[in-house]
């Protein structure tokens, strides 16, 4: 009889940055990740993306970790601290992804004045804004050929729409140049930009299904690249959980001064967050029976084509 493939074990994570303790619309997003790869019998890594040094701290990552154990979430392995990292997403902004990066010296005062002489007639609201959305990074640098420990580091996103197929959002096309432009994957400081350090552990921890909120939806198609161009493994399957917003349409979000989870009540916690996610009901009990039924009862379904989900009023 041919050989055959042991398809391997779905891997998914939660990947908190600790700005802040876990909020309602965090806590969501970890139970439906956790909930949705244990229903398909998978592991749960947890890992903390602490690279942003001025806003991360110790005091949120030790709470994140109390907070989780509290409700059951029990992730399997050994967290990972992307702080601990650095030498790695150098190693290789200095190798696979050298030849997409080069040193910017464009200060955001910089860019204000091109921008300026570019748009005369345009106006901003605000005026510590420093460009329009979407607005790319002229390139002033590329061919500049700065000393790339001196400056920033940008990556080029390559100029071509790719697609991936969205388990919640469905068939998502987007041209990375067009949306991010050229990224900044390394500030002057030496701090590892968001997408550079998700990107490369994703592939690293080797990572099948993330699920993660709809406000990185629009990075996605930059994570897919920067991980092709670091000839890691892609990414089998992708899901955007719809935002939790207030009545109102507000984001909830540590920005937006969300109200910490209080884990006292574990178990209401649970009910409420389930409830948003539109998950069937569960029988009250304690955290971890409350989650057997909810990973046997899981169904992404009820949330497919979904981009808010609503706090009741």
């Amino acid at each position: 009889m041919p050989n055959s493939v042991v398809p391997a074990k779905p891997i998914g994570r939660f990947a908190p940055s600790p700005t802040g303790e876990l909020h309602l619309g965090s806590l969501t997003t970890a139970l439906a990740s956790f909930c949705h790869i244990k229903s398909i019998d998978g592991k749960w890594l947890l890992r903390i993306e602490d690279t942003d040094t001025e806003r991360c701290d110790r005091q949120f990552t030790e709470q994140i970790l109390i907070d989780l154990e509290a409700l059951g979430l029990h992730w399997d392995g050994d967290v990972i601290y992307q702080s601990e990292r650095i030498d790695i997403y150098n190693d290789y902004l200095s190798s696979a992804l050298r030849p997409l990066t080069y040193g910017c010296q464009c200060s955001r005062k910089d860019l204000e004045q091109y921008w300026a002489q570019e748009m005369p007639d345009k106006t901003y609201e605000d005026a510590s804004q420093l460009q329009p959305p979407r607005q790319r990074y002229p390139r002033c640098c590329v061919k500049a050929d700065l000393n790339r420990q001196q400056h920033k580091l940008r990556i080029q996103l390559p100029e071509y729409s790719i697609g991936f197929n969205d388990g919640i959002q469905g068939l998502q096309w987007d041209n990375p140049q067009q949306t991010l432009g050229d990224m900044v994957v390394r500030r002057q400081d030496g701090m590892i930009n968001y997408i550079l350090a998700a990107s490369l552990d994703d592939g690293l921890q080797q990572i099948t299904h993330i699920m993660r909120g709809l406000d990185i939806l629009p990075m996605t198609t930059a994570q897919i690249s920067i991980m092709h161009a670091a000839h890691l493994p892609a990414i089998d399957h992708w899901y955007h959980l719809p935002l939790i917003c207030h009545p109102d349409g507000q984001k909830l979000s540590k920005q937006n001064l969300a109200q910490p989870i209080d884990t006292r009540d574990p178990s209401q916690l649970i009910t409420v967050a389930l409830q948003l996610l539109q998950q069937p009901a569960v029988d009250r009990d304690t955290p971890t029976n409350m989650l057997k039924q909810a990973i046997a009862q899981w169904d992404n379904t009820p949330l497919q084509g979904k981009q808010q989900l609503h706090l009741p009023k």
